[in-house]
């Protein structure tokens, strides 16, 4: 029996929140979906997530913070970087946190459905 996996999308902006996790069920995955970077860590899903969609920059803890924190907690959870910033210093900060692909708000559908492909290489569940 395969099991789903499970992609957690974290970004402030509810609009997304509501959308993107359609799209990753479209996909195959299944999806949580998170307001903040806090509001990840104090949920259930954290020790269940095998791929994490995070937004960059959010209010308190942004998806730089959150990479670093999850990396010393000893996760090793494939990150999907999204963004609208475009910068030299947000993709510094991307290329720090390890994250496997960067997207550009806004993305396509086959633009995150290759992110999540690769990410799952490496998460298979039987």
């Amino acid at each position: 029996m395969t099991t789903r996996l499970l992609v957690s999308v974290v970004d402030d902006d509810e609009s997304v929140r509501e959308a993107l996790p359609d799209l990753v069920r479209e996909l195959g995955f299944d999806s949580r979906a998170f307001a903040s970077a806090e509001a990840f860590l104090d949920s259930d899903s954290l020790v269940q997530t095998d791929c994490l969609i995070l937004d960059l920059m959010m209010p308190g803890m942004g998806g730089h913070g959150l990479a670093i924190k999850l990396k010393e907690q000893g996760f090793q959870i494939p990150i999907i970087f999204i963004t609208a910033n475009r910068t030299e210093a947000a993709r510094a900060q991307i290329a720090g946190s390890g994250g496997i692909a960067r997207l550009y708000k806004p993305f396509s559908d086959a633009e995150l459905s290759d992110a999540l492909v690769l990410a799952a290489k490496g998460c298979r569940k039987v």
